[in-house]
């Protein structure tokens, strides 16, 4: 009996926190379903709610505070959601739906920055009234009063949003909408003046959800990246666009996550002296419900085929300056080069040894930003997940340097190799979905891998891979990159300026390969794809197979990039959140756009400028990703072609200036006349 009462009451639990999802998903997928805007923000709007109900309870005390910030948090946050449609994603519609996740993932760092520069980064407790934690027994089954307000106050709220979708001419129109927007339009409806209002419900709803479970649990700025993940898993399960697959999606994510983080390693029975326990699958259930349903139904199990499948318009590439000639920019990109070769020799001149440190880093993400922009800025295929192949090749270059060979050389080619096996089987399957959904599936293996290292032994679990030393040498003959000393004339070649050598050359090989792959033919078929992927197959060719290969080269790439990570000697541990942790995505994306999509030089500059620009910004402001998640927001918005276009954007400017003074001055001649 006890079994059943315990099951029971993790049921309720589960429904509990199913019913949070619930609001989390419904906002996402009310967006989505009118205005096609996957908000990766909408975790940090969640969070932002729970923050302004501490900031409410905390001088009225937690008897009416809480009554009060159930009802004035939400619509704070919601005016919060208006003022971001109307200024940033509002200059978005038209272009490729792709950009508000880029521009959303901005919004990201800009809001959690905020939320721990005014709340501080300590967890927090949100006041309840008391009666509300009140324990009660049903039949034996004893859970606190909250949790039963959890179930029903949002069962309540989310049958009010039904209506509301249902029943009001704003919902019909709503409705509508999501069907088909264009018919909307012809009879006569303006359905973008909705937007507005619909962004902030859907804010609204998320502050909601996370006034309630920071009443259930706690209150800490990363309270919003925690759900972020969990809750597009339930608008892909029930169908992006669908509220009632919000609902069906929340409840199943909630009850799942609750049963399997409860009853793993429970023991079931035992067998011939062996005791068989129920699996750790928690963290890992979800991800095979998500990736299962975008390949047997991506538009999910409720969802309408009509959304997310493909894009409106292509990702807008990086275009090179015109405004020199092809001999002086070469000129100059041999210049840079003769620097880069030169600037170690200088620091350990002067003594700024960090520099190379620092260095040494840029190099690393020049190579993973190169090996993405491989893959999205010829073929226009956004891989939220791409960080998985970096972690992979940290992961196994590591593992060979601790068991097998401390030679570096061969633990990069095991990386690379190891990773460009998991592409090519990431990519058989991803590559059966495009647009979106390709985004959110690349995002679920990458998250699958991420629960997966923290299960396994021999990756060290949470605590990660430490204790090895990279040979610069093969099979034992050699010498240890960390022992490295070689007096040279007024300086000493130190560890660090070894691998920064390594590091560099392999930079100028991965963008010399990368440079021929994208000038043969394969390269014009893959922008050929970018650009028109139905033309592309109409002129006879496996678009499917184009993808696959460039998917392999692409990961391949990255996992040499992980594998430097793992051999440079700044490097002493390998773990999950540095290398695996979704947030490693969206940065690189971050250096790809940044930079300039589609130019191979462009994204490489791109994380030299990212890295860069943390180191100076960290030493002031513990803010920085504040800063460098303003300057993404400006360039998605403004410079959507990246850094590499700015000579000529200014060309463009100086010219027309110069054409409306000219004209100025003609007038005035002709009026003084």
């Amino acid at each position: 009996m006890s079994t059943v009462v315990n099951l029971a009451e993790q049921l309720i639990n589960g429904i509990s926190l199913g019913m949070v999802y619930v609001l989390l998903a419904a906002g996402l997928s009310i967006i989505f379903g009118v205005m096609d805007v996957i908000n990766f923000s909408h975790g940090e709007l969640f969070a932002l709610g729970a923050y302004f109900a501490l900031s409410i309870v905390d001088p009225l005390g937690s008897g009416v505070g809480f009554w009060v910030a159930l009802i004035l948090s939400p619509l704070l946050v919601g005016i919060v959601g208006v003022g971001i449609e109307r200024f940033t994603i509002r200059p978005l519609y038209g272009r490729n739906p792709l950009y508000h996740i880029l521009l959303t993932f901005g919004l990201v760092l800009i809001i959690n920055d905020l939320i721990t520069l005014g709340w501080g980064p300590e967890q927090q407790n949100l006041g309840v009234p008391e009666y509300l934690t009140t324990p009660i027994a049903l039949g034996g089954i004893e859970v606190s009063v909250y949790n039963y307000f959890m179930i029903g106050f949002t069962a309540l709220l989310a049958a009010g949003i039904w209506l509301f979708l249902t029943k009001s001419k704003y919902g019909m129109i709503i409705r509508a909408g999501s069907e088909d927007r264009q018919m909307v339009r012809n009879v006569g409806i303006d359905i973008d003046r909705y937007y507005t209002l619909i962004f902030g419900i859907g804010a609204a709803l998320a502050a909601v959800g996370g006034v309630i479970l920071g009443g259930y649990q706690s209150v800490s700025p990363g309270m919003g990246s925690s759900v972020i993940v969990p809750a597009f898993i339930i608008v892909v399960l029930g169908g992006l666009g669908s509220f009632r697959g919000a609902v069906f999606g929340g409840l199943l994510v909630g009850i799942v996550r609750t049963l399997t983080r409860t009853y793993a390693g429970s023991e079931l029975f035992e067998l011939q002296g062996t005791i068989v326990a129920v699996p750790d699958f928690e963290g890992v259930t979800i991800f095979l419900l998500m990736i299962g349903v975008l390949l047997y139904k991506p538009q999910g199990l409720f969802g309408s085929s009509e959304h997310g499948g493909g894009a409106e318009s292509t990702l807008l590439t990086g275009v090179e300056s015109q405004v020199f000639s092809d001999g002086t920019r070469r000129t100059l990109g041999l210049a840079f080069l003769v620097l880069l070769a030169l600037a170690p020799l200088v620091f350990l001149l002067t003594g700024n040894t960090y520099y190379i440190t620092l260095l040494n880093q840029m190099f690393i993400f020049a190579i993973f930003a190169l090996s993405l922009d491989v893959v999205m800025g010829y073929t226009g295929l956004v891989p939220l997940g791409h960080t998985m192949f970096y972690g992979v090749g940290a992961y196994a270059a590591a593992l060979v340097m601790i068991h097998l060979t401390s030679s570096f050389l061969i633990a990069l080619a095991v990386a690379i190799l190891v990773c460009a096996i998991l592409a090519w089987i990431v990519g058989s399957l991803s590559i059966r979905v495009s647009g979106i959904y390709f985004a959110m599936i690349t995002l679920a293996f990458a998250e699958l891998l991420y629960n997966m290292v923290y299960k396994f032994d021999f990756t060290g679990g949470s605590d990660g891979l430490v204790g090895w030393e990279p040979l610069v040498g093969i099979a034992g003959v050699g010498i240890e990159l960390g022992s490295i000393s070689l007096p040279l004339g007024l300086i000493e070649i130190t560890p660090a300026t070894a691998f920064y050598y390594i590091a560099f050359g392999l930079a100028l090989l991965s963008l010399y390969f990368a440079t021929r792959v994208m000038n043969a033919p394969f390269g014009s078929v893959l922008a050929s794809i970018g650009e028109t992927e139905e033309r592309t197959k109409f002129l006879g060719y496996d678009v499917r197979k184009y993808k696959r290969r460039v998917f392999v080269i692409s990961g391949g790439m990255a996992g040499m990039a992980g594998g430097l990570l793992a051999v440079n000697p700044s490097t002493f541990i390998v773990s999950p959140d540095q290398t695996l942790a979704w947030i490693h995505s969206g940065e690189v994306i971050v250096m790809t756009l940044v930079g300039g999509m589609g130019t191979l030089v462009g994204p490489m500059l791109g994380a030299g400028f990212f890295v860069g620009a943390e180191d100076i910004l960290s030493s002031y402001t513990e803010q920085w990703r504040l800063v460098i998640g303003t300057v993404f927001v400006l360039f998605v918005l403004f410079v959507p072609r990246g850094l590499i276009s700015l000579p000529s954007v200014i060309a463009d400017v100086y010219s027309e200036s110069r054409f409306d003074n000219s004209i100025a001055t003609k007038k005035d001649m002709e009026e003084s006349k």
